[in-house]
């Protein structure tokens, strides 16, 4: 049964929040949203890995159909890195530790700035 977390920019309260699936276990990390066709623009992924680092929280876009939004959020919940990363790219990771990535449309992407802070409601 997936598990669901709404993610809230504190900083840039006029954009909508995010309704993301948690993915917190080997499985679901590794699956994340590969082979799906789109994801909506106020949905997404937020993988979490327990703890700050910056290879744990690296993604691959190997069997990825479509670009997303990656941003990286540190265990304090702030926003430390954003990029758009693109279908079949190898290799993306956060210039600093962190330990969420929450994978989103990309539309989403300006909405996330470095130092943001957020706040997650588990639902």
């Amino acid at each position: 049964m997936a598990r669901w977390v709404i993610v809230q920019n504190l900083n840039r309260t006029e954009t909508p929040p995010i309704k993301a699936r948690l993915c917190d276990s080997f499985w679901a990390k590794l699956r994340g949203l590969m082979f799906q066709k789109s994801v909506g623009e106020h949905e997404g992924i937020l993988i979490d890995e327990n703890s700050d680092g910056v290879v744990t929280t690296a993604i691959h876009m190997f069997f990825m159909r479509f670009p997303i939004a990656a941003i990286w959020i540190n265990s304090n919940l702030e926003v430390v890195d954003t990029r758009l990363a693109r279908p079949w790219a190898a290799y993306h990771a956060p210039v600093q530790p962190a330990r969420y990535v929450l994978e989103t449309h990309p539309n989403r992407l300006l909405d996330f700035k470095a130092g943001d802070r957020v706040k997650l409601l588990h639902g």
